[in-house]
């Protein structure tokens, strides 16, 4: 399956960004770290590689926005299009030599998110997708949902708060409505991954509060296009803006919401 024009030039980014972190993870104790705040690291590495991102993409296409995990927010002159950019996703994951970060590239276009790349370079996983012509991985095998129907079979994937954030309470009363219900919840720490593994059918569903743009914009798509379900967790709400989502396969979606938005 080939992908626009738009979406090759993401893919070339998110290898590109890729390979310059797979160097530094192979040391990462050299790395020099600094602070953002409790529990949230930037790295020499994640700098480097979202500088990585933004020359390819703002060459490519220099008239669109820009809106980045760490650097400031670029308004295009092309105001209807922007990226949307997490160059690593699963920081603290990296930082302690675990194997589960990625990088996450969208494209939005009039609000609405048209194109995603999540790419795990440590497994060589790409997936992507695009409006209307379904999510991918590497472009050979069609993503689908899962089909499991029964919510005891089902596994879940979902972000724990650290440092206790304002939403671990909600997280903890979550996990103690759905746990008894389901086969198991895992929590790996890169919000792109988990919503690209519910496309893959690996999850059958996922939910989180309080993340950001870049965490999820990519995801969403995958999800979507894979033929699962989003919404934001408060069914009045937005979730690209407001950080809180859900997304399942449609077998199972709405038990799963009911479940979830018992405490709001």
């Amino acid at each position: 399956m080939q992908g626009s024009a738009n979406l090759n030039v993401m893919i070339k980014a998110a290898r590109k960004a890729g390979r310059g972190l797979i160097k530094d993870f192979g040391e990462v104790e050299n790395l020099q770290v600094s602070s953002k705040g409790p529990g949230d690291f930037v790295s020499r590495a994640d700098r480097r590689a979202e500088e990585t991102i933004r020359a390819e993409l703002m060459e490519a296409r220099p008239n669109y926005g820009w809106l980045g995990e760490e650097s400031d927010p670029v308004e295009g002159k092309d105001p209807t299009r922007r990226w949307i950019v997490d160059p690593l996703d699963g920081t603290t994951n990296y930082l302690h030599g675990m194997p589960h970060w990625a990088v996450s590239i969208a494209l939005e276009h009039k609000g609405e998110i048209v194109s995603g790349v999540v790419y795990d370079p440590v497994k060589d996983e790409l997936f992507w997708a695009e409006k209307g012509a379904g999510a991918w991985l590497d472009g050979r095998q069609r993503l689908r949902v899962s089909g499991r129907t029964a919510i005891i079979e089902t596994v879940y994937a979902t972000g724990l708060p650290f440092g206790g954030g304002r939403y671990l309470p909600a997280a903890l009363s979550d996990l103690g409505r759905l746990l008894p219900v389901c086969a198991g919840v895992r929590r790996w720490g890169a919000a792109s991954l988990d919503l690209a593994y519910v496309a893959a059918g690996r999850y059958d569903g996922y939910w989180e509060r309080g993340l950001h743009p870049w965490d999820m914009a990519a995801g969403l798509l995958l999800v979507r296009e894979a033929g699962g379900i989003v919404e934001p967790i408060r069914p009045e709400g937005q979730e690209l803006m407001e950080g809180h989502v859900l997304a399942a396969s449609g077998a199972i979606f709405d038990r799963f919401a009911r479940i979830i938005r018992e405490r709001g």
